[in-house]
């Protein structure tokens, strides 16, 4: 499917009309849109609810993969929360995206079962030097201080679980972590907020994404610079709360999407921002940062998250490999 081919050997029409096609169609005509698929373990693939060894592999569960704790300000629907495996379908069509997902889904009837999903679109952060840093649906610029790609040093740092990380998951050395988090945004309240204050929510200006200390996006904002009242960027502005400087000096690889689901009961949107990261170790990477945002970021008036869940990706495949071979060989 990644090289635009149908996802079974005969096709989506050119088997017995008297069988089910091995694909089911919906991509036909369609190119490969640079489609990618990530697979993760999550850590009920290694232990059930009780702490039993489900596969003979409760020896090689690695040490930062557990259910991440429950935040301040965490409002899980189990329905969207975590999961044995996890399988992420990137695509510059969203149609290709779902064709890989459910034919996905469809080969792996009697085994597995769709637990949820989530689609969406419009990534919410710049991986790149060469992109354009995209937008969220609280109208903001998002991701600006993201690591990217060609910071090399700092992927390696701060994304790639590396040799000796864990003795207990030798396998997992050049994979990552992956933290899935569904955060509803009320839409409706943020929309009826001064731009001041959601500028001082944020941390930086609406129209440049600059920081409010001065500058452009990328300048390196100022926390010390006086305001009228207190720093000019607030001590709960989000940009603040997040930054390195107040987090040890780490950094994580977001790959968050936007999303809309309809309505809700009450005729608001259903939407909000369905944020993925990639990290080397959740403990110390993730979970501080979080536990800081929920507690003193001023944009979490604005959100609740609804769903959560955390993976261990195994590193790339190559020829004549399967996905976590290491792990399950």
């Amino acid at each position: 499917m990644t090289r635009g081919l149908p996802a079974g050997r005969i096709g989506p029409t050119e088997g017995a009309v008297d069988l089910p096609p091995d694909d089911t169609g919906e991509a036909i005509g369609l190119s490969a849109s640079g489609l990618t698929i990530t697979f993760g373990f999550g850590p009920a693939l290694f232990r059930d609810a009780r702490g039993r060894d489900r596969f003979g592999i409760a020896d090689r569960q690695p040490e930062a993969l557990r259910t991440l704790p429950h935040f301040p300000a965490d409002v899980l629907d189990p329905e969207r929360s975590y999961g044995d495996l996890c399988v992420q379908a990137c695509a510059d069509d969203p149609q290709v995206a779902v064709h890989a997902i459910r034919n996905l889904a469809r080969i792996g009837f009697g085994t597995v079962a769709v637990r949820w999903s989530q689609l969406g679109f419009g990534r919410t952060s710049t991986t790149s030097t060469s992109q354009s840093t995209p937008r969220n649906l609280f109208g903001f610029k998002d991701g600006t201080a993201n690591v990217k790609a060609e910071e090399t040093s700092d992927v390696a740092q701060h994304v790639w679980v590396a040799d000796g990380d864990d003795a207990k998951a030798a396998w997992l050395a050049g994979g990552s972590y992956l933290v899935a988090r569904r955060f509803n945004m009320n839409i409706e309240i943020w929309d009826r907020q001064s731009l001041g204050d959601q500028e001082d929510f944020i941390g930086r200006t609406k129209a440049s994404g600059a920081p409010l200390s001065g500058g452009t996006e990328f300048t390196e904002p100022d926390f010390s610079m006086p305001g009228s009242d207190g720093p000019v960027i607030p001590r709960d502005a989000h940009v603040r709360v997040v930054h390195p400087d107040f987090n040890d000096g780490v950094r994580m690889l977001r790959r968050g999407y936007n999303f809309v689901d309809g309505s809700d009961p009450l005729g608001g949107l259903n939407a909000g921002l369905f944020f993925i990261a990639f990290m080397r170790n959740p403990d110390t990477q993730f979970i501080p940062v979080q536990n800081r945002m929920a507690k003193v970021d001023a944009l979490m008036e604005y959100v609740k998250v609804t769903g959560s869940a955390l993976f261990a990706v195994p590193p790339g495949i190559g020829a004549g490999e399967y996905v976590g071979q290491a792990l399950f060989a």
